[in-house]
């Protein structure tokens, strides 16, 4: 009797280990094929990120200090569009994966929260891009004196803009996780209003460590920070509040 017990709690955690890892697999595979599919185009998009430069008020020059620089930077770009773009499908993965443990009126959720997460990261990167990222250029090259010239080597202006771009495309994913963690009840705007000193602190905390160690970039990622948690609060608090109506009944 003991060992036929150790058998039925044995298989079934077998089969969900055999369905993550196939469920890992699928999401690696839209990874590889996409960014296979990026990088035969990643010279456009390339050319997409330097536009940036010619609307700048200070000069900039980019410079390839190494042969293979070019290629790198391709290889980087075609992969984080690759992830990018993958988005829904990873998440769509990892719903399919958990969904037998949630209830039917939690499951209809998903392609709702796949596509809000997938927009609010574009929206994110796509502020990032276009007003973060000339905001921040302009400031730090104008810190230069008259006689020096703004050279940059590329692959460094790439590592500062990428890095820019996929932060706040993350951040933006606070409304997201929000709404996802009221409607399954882990989250109230109570708590959230809680702990917001708290908050407040871990974000600077979090804008200093993953952006460049200078107190302007810090402060342009902390502000929106400080800004969707409020909004995260206020969607907390407006689908709990439509959520009571359904209790009642």
């Amino acid at each position: 009797m003991k060992r036929e017990n150790i058998q039925e709690v044995e298989l079934p955690f077998l089969d969900h280990l055999e369905e993550l890892r196939w469920r890992l697999i699928k999401a690696l595979i839209a990874v590889l094929v996409l960014t296979v599919i990026c990088f035969y185009f990643s010279g456009y998009i390339l050319d997409l990120l330097l536009l940036q430069i010619k609307g700048l008020e200070h000069q900039i020059n980019l410079q390839v200090l190494k042969v293979q620089t070019i290629f790198i930077i391709k290889l980087e770009i075609a992969l984080i569009f690759g992830i990018v773009l993958s988005i829904p499908i990873i998440l769509y993965q990892l719903f399919a994966f958990i969904s037998p443990g949630l209830r039917p009126n939690e499951k209809k959720y998903i392609w709702p929260v796949i596509i809000f997460a997938s927009v609010s990261f574009l929206i994110g990167g796509a502020f990032a891009y276009l007003v973060i990222v000339p905001l921040a250029l302009d400031f730090f090259l104008g810190l230069a004196p008259a006689s020096v010239t703004n050279n940059i080597a590329l692959d460094f202006y790439f590592g500062f803009v990428a890095r820019i771009v996929l932060v706040f495309g993350v951040v933006f994913e606070l409304p997201v996780v929000s709404l996802l963690l009221t409607r399954l009840g882990i989250l109230t705007p109570e708590l959230l209003k809680k702990y917001r000193r708290y908050a407040i602190v871990s974000m600077f905390i979090f804008a200093a460590i993953l952006t460049p160690p200078d107190p302007t970039t810090q402060i342009m990622l902390a502000v929106p920070m400080l800004i969707l948690y409020e909004a995260t609060i206020w969607i907390s608090y407006f689908f709990r509040r439509k959520e009571k109506p359904e209790s009642e009944a």
